[in-house]
């Protein structure tokens, strides 16, 4: 009878010790949702798409996404690719806000950019 462990210990191997292939892809995803972020919400139907109190929830779910892909880009172990993994998210979190200076019908919150911060926290937690 096979061990009901053994795939989560493989899949938990896999994140820690991301190949060479993973790591790739999970840039290629990475970037391309961030260009999807910038460009998206640069457009007029991006005013008021998720309402309040949703959008926060939106923030975490996609600067945890973010968090989590670049994890596993930058290996998965250590301090570094935890700490990291955060200033990524965070950093295209920040952009994103500062993006929306210069857009009409957009603001800059702080407190969507606590929501990309605690999302990205916890999904580094969390890996």
């Amino acid at each position: 009878m096979p061990d009901p462990k053994r795939p989560f210990a493989r899949l938990l191997d896999l994140l820690t010790d991301p190949p060479a292939r993973l790591r790739l892809a999970a840039a290629a995803v990475a970037l391309l949702l961030a260009v999807n972020l910038f460009y998206h919400g640069a457009q007029p139907y991006a005013v008021g798409l998720f309402p309040r109190p949703w959008d926060k929830l939106v923030h975490l779910a996609f600067f945890g996404g973010m968090a989590g892909l670049a994890w596993i880009v930058l290996g998965g172990r250590g301090a570094g690719a935890h700490l990291g993994a955060i200033a990524v998210a965070v950093g295209i979190g920040v952009l994103d806000e500062v993006a929306q200076l210069r857009l009409p019908g957009r603001s800059v919150d702080v407190r969507d950019f606590a929501a990309d911060f605690v999302g990205a926290a916890l999904a580094v937690l969390l890996l």
